[in-house]
């Protein structure tokens, strides 16, 4: 129910936009021929958004793979990762900050009290390689939901907790891609709790994108208005570095 607030929302903003801008015109004979022009435009935007919001193929649990690798960093390797991990991760905070009007601070236990989606689905990752595993955890437009969701907001930041050559991980998606009923904050994999080299304690799912797309170890989820203040302005680790696209949608 949440997700389906989201999607109307959004598919209304793109309306909006467009309407607001030729509003002024449309009372000429010349306004009249550019909304008709643009009327077909509108449908197209619906239409994309429509797809955009289509599920992921899901699996049945005979087709899931038999191990599922960890790729990236592996773990955080860090004294208070490792203290954290060897008490299971009772003092583990997620933070929902930045355009929201409640931030959040929440641990596993309130995590794992919301409503949970489980899904089987398959990783494809831009290395080449694939698996299929079962994920577990609250979607994430519950999260959003819970905190409010400030008009403006148009980005959300995933920050973790793992470090690659002295810059803390991070990556981004949209306010589709977010609300997404797909799009899970995950902390089980395959019925058991997430592993280590999956990213324990929480990491992303954004299943319509490529794995690169689905950071590990999150601590924090920050909506922000643009990615331009976001380390190099691409929206995520390995598009500042190495010129993968943003949108890495599959």
């Amino acid at each position: 129910m949440t997700h389906q607030v989201g999607r109307r929302g959004f598919l209304a903003g793109a309306s909006a936009l467009f309407l607001g801008a030729c509003s002024k015109v449309a009372d000429t004979k010349i306004g009249g021929t550019l909304l008709n022009s643009a009327d077909k435009w509108h449908q197209k935007i619906h239409r994309s958004l429509s797809d955009r919001m289509a599920l992921a193929r899901e699996y049945t649990k005979a087709e899931i793979s038999p191990t599922f690798r960890g790729n990236g960093s592996r773990t955080v390797g860090t004294e208070a990762y490792a203290a954290s991990l060897a008490n299971g991760f009772t003092d583990w905070r997620l933070e929902v900050r930045g355009m929201v009007d409640t931030p959040l601070s929440l641990s596993m236990e309130n995590l794992r009290a919301l409503p949970q989606r489980t899904q089987i689905t398959r990783h494809d990752c831009v290395e080449g390689w694939s698996a299929i595993g079962e994920w577990t955890g609250p979607q994430l437009s519950v999260l959003l939901e819970a905190a409010g969701v400030q008009d403006g907001a148009k980005f959300v930041v995933f920050r973790c907790a793992d470090n690659l050559n002295g810059q803390d991980y991070y990556e981004s998606v949209d306010m589709i891609d977010a609300y997404h009923p797909q799009t899970i904050v995950a902390h089980m994999l395959n019925g058991e709790p997430l592993p280590e080299k999956n990213g324990a304690p929480l990491r992303m799912r954004i299943e319509r994108q490529l794995g690169y797309k689905h950071p590990k170890y999150l601590t924090a989820i920050e909506l922000v208005d643009t990615l331009d203040n976001i380390g190099e302005g691409e929206g995520g680790y390995w598009e500042d570095r190495s010129g993968y696209q943003w949108y890495a949608g599959i």
